[in-house]
């Protein structure tokens, strides 16, 4: 008896553990095929003409069925922007998980980067990027610029995405130190996504700092068209991005028409490298 016993214990155990791989097996099959990720500058929820238009960026955001949306110039209580918290509007008129970072205080509240995900985001962390010499600015003031970090838990897994919005100077001196900053952040983690508003151009010498690195400019490999995206009503610079690393691919880029903000928001599809 005490045999049969202990038999219908292993059996039980087995039975258990045959279960659970099965269940992580399931999960694991479930990861999406596609991921689609949009980088935004959405000038404060504002248009070129600086009308208040946050709506229609969340819409814009919601037709486009983005998974990942990567913005910047969001505001956060501040007096531009009617003292509207953004981040939190964006999530409410959207369905999505937020994360927000702030990188200055500015007109009485918080402005920064953010990021929008359709997916849990578990962790969240905003990391500066310094820059020496301190980069001043007309009336003595100082624009810092940070990289919002996030860990999104994806259907069978997670993923981890940066995004930012560097240094809008002339010269690209204070840009290159900031890019130096994000490319050692994508490269703790092999499987980082960056994207953002660089606010610099193919050939510059920002982003030959990407050739050799651990990440390259996915448009190269599948956008449609030059990638113009600013100024939004006749677009001649292509200055929104995404960077990925080898373990993703990207299938199609897209610039999309739209004159909700200054600039016009890029889609992106990708698929996980075989």
């Amino acid at each position: 008896m005490g045999n049969s016993l202990f038999s219908n214990k292993v059996i039980v155990v087995l039975g258990a553990v045959v279960l659970a791989a099965a269940c992580t097996t399931v999960r694991s099959g479930e990861v999406p095929r596609d991921i689609r990720v949009l980088v935004y500058n959405i000038h404060a929820g504002k248009d070129a003409k600086g009308v208040d238009n946050l709506a229609r960026v969340a819409e814009l955001v919601k037709s486009t069925n983005a998974d990942v949306a990567l913005l910047q110039e969001v505001d956060r209580g501040t007096t531009r922007s009617g003292k509207a918290d953004q981040p939190r509007i964006l999530s409410q008129l959207t369905g999505f998980r937020i994360a927000f970072g702030k990188t200055l205080d500015y007109l009485g509240g918080d402005y920064g980067i953010a990021i929008l995900s359709r997916w849990p985001i578990s962790e969240d962390t905003l990391i500066s990027l310094p820059v020496n010499p301190p980069q001043a600015r007309s009336g003595g003031l100082y624009e810092p610029r940070g990289a919002l970090r996030a860990t999104i838990q994806v259907p069978g897994g997670s993923i981890e995405v940066l995004n930012t919005h560097i240094d809008a100077s002339r010269e690209d001196f204070y840009r290159k130190q900031e890019m130096t900053t994000l490319l050692r952040l994508a490269a703790l983690r092999g499987s980082t996504l960056l994207g953002g508003d660089l606010n610099a151009e193919p050939g510059s010498a920002v982003i030959e700092m990407v050739r050799g690195s651990p990440v390259r400019d996915a448009w190269t490999e599948c956008g449609t068209g030059a990638g113009l995206s600013y100024p939004a009503h006749k677009p001649v610079k292509r200055i929104d991005y995404l960077l990925v690393p080898s373990a993703w691919r990207c299938v199609s880029g897209t610039v999309i028409e739209s004159d909700a903000s200054d600039h016009r928001p890029v889609l992106f599809v990708l698929q996980r490298a075989r």
